[in-house]
């Protein structure tokens, strides 16, 4: 293999995020179909634009218009067989099979049904008829098969587990039995009340992230996203590593609009890793690099993927509230991939870009300043307080207007208004089609979420956990008992020990499940430990939420890693083995904001004083843990400081004024050493 960087064509990455992406792996369609689907896309996002500015309708009447028409498009989208999409089937009509016409048709008649029955409802909950244990049967049969079709196995295969919890609970073992329940109290609970498929998760996706990923899209068709990279090239690409700085600046703007790690990738990655490679990076490296910054995307407001939105309603709290949390944990990921990537450029002795590679900071504001109007129009929205949904429509009509404008001034004005009608066409449509499987994944969890609260199985794996900590806990005290001081006590050690559980089982979870519905899973079960623990439940929703987006740079499956590592010719288990440790800021800074919840700035216990010790213990932690593990300060590092180093980090980020003050004089003793020696005294590598 050459170090030469290959181009990929816009084909090859369109491939290469369906090869990983299981969302955006469509069928070929014929001219009928693809017209039919598309005009029901469109009219599907007209629909929610409508509604977002002039009033949303009933919200059972809403949930299940939303989700009937997306179940009946998966069906002409997704084949059954990823590997078939591109065929056709033997007993077809308009090229789509027969049987997917059945589950398209069967899964929006059973979604509208419920909205059509309403009224009746009352009178129904508890005592339902046959044709509602019809009706609930078919959308649970078309919703695991849509979930399967768009997001592979793992889902469905949880949701049914769950179910078969519910059905067989006289046969559970210990505290997990139950007295079960049968197949027409399971599709009650499931199907005709709000505490199942109707409920929360897809009343989110329907009133809130359908907005924000329509926005998202209508953003980057204006060129917000190509002004995020071009100005963050300008802006850092002259220092040591300059594409791989650029990659991460680019992806914390971009994450602004857009919380999908593998598009974020491809997207960036096709301009930043050839740029990586050319200047001397390695290929794992620099796909690693743009994996874990474009992974950061889903962590940074005021998208935040749809969790932000899921917050609100679980935590009953105003949407800037969370976006203020998220601030600074979102900053010190990006911290810790910048500092290790700073620290490997300057160990290997890479250049920045030359003069003349990099665009003009001024130029490039001057002809693109127009298009953030929009973004900044949604921020100021978000923050004065506004609904999200009215927010969003705003920022959208702003995208169509600032869109208007530039095709006009680049095509005149008859040429202009046309070419905005057919982008806008695309931009709605491409919109309604990313929403399509977040959908249906939203309404499965809400199977999950229903088995929950029918049996109460969250609150008796809470107590298993805390009983599993609490022993491990009092045995590791009592094997500290020769130190002549308590170090931890039980306590703190029982919500360590809960906390490491949660933190393993929510990666575990988040590789085969989006982070949507690892987040809102997680949250059903593992929240509920957290808060025995007495941990403040916006701090135990952030903590669940950052460890289900590391999942998508946790090998074996580190999907952002392999689209990565495709665009970068590279190895794609060690592209995600060296992903995984770029985002150790993101693993370390939960467990702060855990036992100090000064760092969210919004919780009930802050204090200025904490928030200062917690800040600047997890900076200088991320610091001395990202020279530990680059082996480069100032200089290459002794074997003594690359073992002192990790323990100064773990001081340094625990927060208490005692032990930040030893990280400290740890930290700045290696400083000293190194400078005494004559290391590097930092600054940007000349570009010659």
């Amino acid at each position: 293999m050459t170090d030469a960087p290959r181009e990929l064509t816009d084909a090859q990455l369109r491939a290469l995020e369906e090869e990983y992406d299981p969302e955006a792996r469509f069928r070929t369609v014929t001219r009928p179909i693809a017209i039919l689907s598309g005009v029901i896309l469109f009219l599907l996002s007209v629909y929610h634009f409508y509604t977002a500015g002039f009033g949303i309708p009933r919200a059972t009447t809403h949930r299940g218009l939303h989700m009937g028409v997306s179940l009946f498009v998966i069906f002409l989208s997704f084949s059954a067989l990823a590997r078939n999409r591109h065929k056709t089937g033997g007993f077809a009509v308009l090229g789509v099979p027969v049987t997917d016409w059945i589950l398209a048709i069967g899964g929006a008649v059973s979604a509208f049904y419920v909205p059509w029955i309403y009224d009746q409802l009352a009178f129904r909950v508890g005592n339902p008829l046959p044709i509602d244990i019809a009706m609930g049967t078919v959308l649970l049969v078309v919703l695991m098969e849509a979930v399967r079709r768009s997001m592979g196995w793992p889902l469905p295969v949880i949701a049914g587990l769950f179910i078969a919890y519910a059905y067989f609970g006289k046969s559970m073992p210990g505290i997990l039995v139950h007295p079960g329940a049968d197949w027409s109290n399971i599709v009650n609970h499931l199907y005709l009340t709000s505490q199942g498929i109707y409920g929360t998760a897809l009343g989110v996706i329907a009133t809130y992230v359908f907005h924000f990923v329509l926005f998202g899209v209508m953003a980057q068709k204006i060129g917000l996203g190509q002004l995020f990279i071009d100005l963050a090239t300008a802006l850092t690409g002259r220092y040591a590593g300059g594409p791989a700085k650029v990659s991460v600046i680019s992806s914390a703007m971009l994450g602004t609009i857009s919380g999908s790690s593998i598009a974020n990738t491809v997207t960036t990655g096709a301009l930043t890793i050839p740029a990586m490679i050319k200047i001397g990076f390695k290929r794992h490296f620099a796909a690693a690099v743009e994996a874990s910054s474009s992974t950061g995307g889903q962590i940074t407001p005021p998208v935040m993927g749809a969790v932000a939105f899921l917050m609100v309603e679980y935590l009953g709290i105003p949407l800037r509230t969370i976006l203020i949390a998220a601030i600074v944990p979102a900053f010190m990921h990006f911290f810790g991939v910048l500092v290790q990537v700073h620290l490997e450029a300057k160990r290997l002795g890479i250049r920045g870009l030359r003069a003349e590679e990099l665009p003009k900071a001024g130029k490039v504001l001057r002809e693109g300043w127009l298009s953030v109007f929009p973004l900044v129009l949604l921020v100021w929205m978000l923050m004065s307080g506004r609904t999200p949904f009215l927010s969003a429509f705003w920022a959208i009509t702003a995208c169509i207007a600032v869109y208007l404008i530039q095709r006009v001034m680049a095509a005149g004005v008859v040429e202009g208004i046309k070419e905005t009608a057919a982008g806008l066409y695309e931009g709605f449509v491409a919109g309604a089609r990313q929403s399509l499987a977040v959908t249906a994944a939203a309404a499965l969890v809400g199977v999950v979420i229903g088995i929950v609260t029918l049996t109460g199985v969250g609150f008796k794996i809470a107590f298993m956990v805390t009983s599993v900590a609490q022993d491990w806990a009092v045995g590791l005290h009592q094997f500290l008992t020769f130190l002549p001081f308590e170090l931890f006590s039980i306590q703190t050690l029982t919500l360590l020990f809960t906390l490491l559980m949660t933190a393993v089982v929510c990666v575990l979870m988040g590789c085969g499940v989006p982070t949507t519905a690892n987040y809102i899973i997680m949250v059903a079960v593992a929240a509920p430990v957290l808060g025995m623990m007495n941990v403040e439940p916006l701090v135990a929703h952030f903590f669940v939420f950052y460890f289900g987006v590391l999942a998508d740079v946790t090998p074996p499956v580190a999907l952002a890693a392999y689209a990565g590592a495709g665009i970068a010719g590279a190895n794609g288990f060690k592209a995600g083995n060296t992903a995984f440790r770029l985002s150790m800021g993101k693993a370390l800074v939960p467990f702060v904001f855990v036992f100090s919840p000064s760092l969210l700035l919004v919780t009930q216990s802050f204090t200025l004083p904490d928030f200062l010790l917690a800040f600047t213990g997890s900076v200088l932690g991320i610091v001395a843990l990202s020279a530990a593990i680059t082996n480069w300060l100032m200089g290459p590092l002794l074997t003594i400081e690359r073992i002192v180093l990790p323990l100064a980090a773990l001081m340094l980020i625990a927060p208490e004024l005692t032990s930040t003050v030893l990280g400290m004089a740890i930290l700045a003793a290696v400083v000293l050493r190194q400078y005494m020696a004559g290391g590097d005294r930092g600054g940007a590598i000349p570009a010659s």
